[in-house]
């Protein structure tokens, strides 16, 4: 049945395209957001429009190491199921943001000038801090996933949080190399500021509700929680670098998703 407008050259009618080009561009974003947070997705340059999905891309990760936890815990001990969930977001990460939190605590912790700790943060070196924090995070994780009751929701609330931190903490703050970095590319967006933070605080309260569906009042306690644990590390690191680096993007988050397994671990 023909609506108006259709002819007998063009079948389909002209609000139809046939031409995938239109949505291949429209589906890039998070496609890109995936690529660039996790190993799936397309691999491609940072850019400002692949922001708004760190979120969702946060929350879709969260749900797969939620699901594995709980797969897991139906099959074995509580700690191997707890070393599983870990197991699965470093790979589905590609170990991205472990890797942030190795050069950020190499360059943050020692004492030294701004220029030197960007120095060290930029070289693919590991140093004593940076391998000792990365050894008690990592032994936090399993701890707090050991010591919760297995629920998908809750961790999905935690790392959408923590990916809307990465999110805001682009927005607002100042990128710390004068030089520019890979991370900067997301800062290369003009105006829309407000927009952006509109959106990232819907992401946030988002956040919080799949937390408290997944745990209730200990759930809601943890993302908050982990959002001020992240807020902390952010405020570190402007006051020692100026600003902030794709490493300390990267260790924020972790920091945050942490805090907030240890506090939902809480005997409450």
């Amino acid at each position: 049945m023909c609506r108006t407008g259709c002819s007998s050259s063009s079948p389909a009618g002209p609000w139809r395209s046939h031409d995938p080009a239109p949505r291949r561009r429209r589906g890039a974003p998070v496609r890109r957001a995936f690529g660039f947070l996790t190993v799936v997705g397309t691999a491609g340059p940072p850019e400002p429009a692949t922001l708004r999905w760190f979120p969702v891309v946060g929350a879709t990760v969260g749900l797969v190491v939620g699901a594995v936890w709980w797969g897991a815990d139906r099959l074995w001990p509580p700690l191997v199921a707890a070393a599983l969930a870990v197991v699965a977001d470093l790979a589905l990460t590609g170990m991205l943001h472990v890797d942030g939190l190795v050069d950020s605590a190499d360059g943050l912790l020692a004492p030294m000038g701004r220029a030197r700790r960007l120095e060290i943060m930029a070289t693919p070196d590991v140093g004593a801090f940076g391998v000792t924090v990365v050894a008690v995070v990592l032994l936090a994780r399993v701890a707090g996933f050991d010591a919760t009751r297995p629920a998908p929701l809750l961790i999905a609330g935690l790392w959408c949080a923590s990916r809307t931190l990465m999110a805001v903490a682009v927005t607002v703050l100042p990128y710390a190399r004068p030089s520019g970095g890979l991370a900067s590319a997301f800062r290369a967006e003009r105006g829309g500021s407000a927009g952006r933070l509109v959106v990232m605080g819907g992401a946030i309260a988002a956040a919080l509700v799949l937390a408290f569906v997944g745990s209730g009042r200990p759930g809601l306690v943890a993302a908050a929680v982990a959002v001020a644990a992240g807020v902390a590390v952010l405020a570190f690191a402007q006051s020692r670098l100026g600003g902030f680096t794709g490493d300390v993007l990267g260790a924020a988050g972790l920091i945050a998703e942490s805090a907030g397994l240890l506090v939902a671990a809480a005997r409450w």
